[in-house]
């Protein structure tokens, strides 16, 4: 699935870009019976159901003509959301200095499965993030991350 998502990316990217638009992320996933490509994107200003609507008439032809997917498919447009997961090192890049969430495949040998702080840095191997202390966590272990929020 990686390899639509990329090369999904690669056909819609300068159309997104072009009409004022950062093109956040790709995914492709069954859920059930259904497919779904889900086409995530971003500007300065938010993103409405009118920037969504404009983006999804951009890119569809696109998607059509190059036929990269063969099952039917439902195709949605949104905003990554306040609290967006982060999975390229393009995401981890602007999130340096923001509070993450990071969530394991399973318990660490401190015996947690959660760390939650401010993303310091990271590299191909790790993530070091800051709470009460520092954590240098392995990407291999690392199911999910996710900007935080405070909603206070």
């Amino acid at each position: 699935m990686a390899n639509i998502e990329e090369k999904v990316e690669k056909l819609i990217e300068k159309q997104i870009n072009d009409i004022g638009y950062e093109l956040y992320d790709v995914e492709y996933a069954k859920e059930g019976k259904n497919y779904f490509l889900r086409i995530f994107i971003d500007n300065e200003n938010g993103i409405d159901l009118d920037d969504c609507e404009k983006v999804n008439n951009a890119i569809t032809d696109l998607l059509d003509e190059a036929d990269y997917i063969k099952e039917q498919y439902f195709l949605e447009v949104s905003s990554p959301g306040i609290e967006r997961v982060i999975r390229k090192d393009k995401h981890l890049e602007k999130s340096i200095g923001k509070e993450i969430e990071v969530k394991l495949f399973k318990k660490d040998e401190q015996n947690k499965k959660e760390y939650k702080g401010i993303l310091k840095s990271y590299n191909s191997d790790n993530l070091v993030i800051e709470n009460e202390e520092e954590n240098i966590i392995s990407r291999k272990d690392i199911a999910q991350i996710k900007e935080v929020y405070n909603w206070q």
